[in-house]
């Protein structure tokens, strides 16, 4: 099912969760609050991060937690630049469910 954006985007659930991120944090979350990291659309809301994990992975999601990510200063030879701004998304999961990635 797609979810149609308020801009008029429609957003299938796998344009919104780009990937997991696998970090030593995030596998924190995962086994001690069973919360799993996400990086996602930059213009996906909650009700929207929900309702793609919940088909992507079959989980039931209790809460989602956004963050939007500034790109870092790098430069490349003489040019300064900044890398993509990208939104975080930790989705914390019912204590029955799993999500394993490997």
């Amino acid at each position: 099912m797609a979810i149609v954006h308020k801009s008029g985007i429609v957003l299938e659930p796998h344009q919104i969760v780009y990937r997991p991120l696998v970090t030593e944090k995030g596998t924190h979350l995962s086994e001690r609050y069973n919360a799993y990291c996400f990086e996602v659309n930059t213009q996906a809301s909650k009700p929207e991060i929900k309702h793609a994990v919940e088909s992507l992975w079959k989980v039931r999601v209790l809460r989602v937690r956004t963050q939007n990510r500034l790109g870092k200063p790098r430069r490349h030879k003489m040019v300064n630049g900044y890398t993509q701004n990208w939104k975080k998304a930790i989705v914390e999961l019912h204590p029955d469910d799993r999500i394993a990635f490997f």
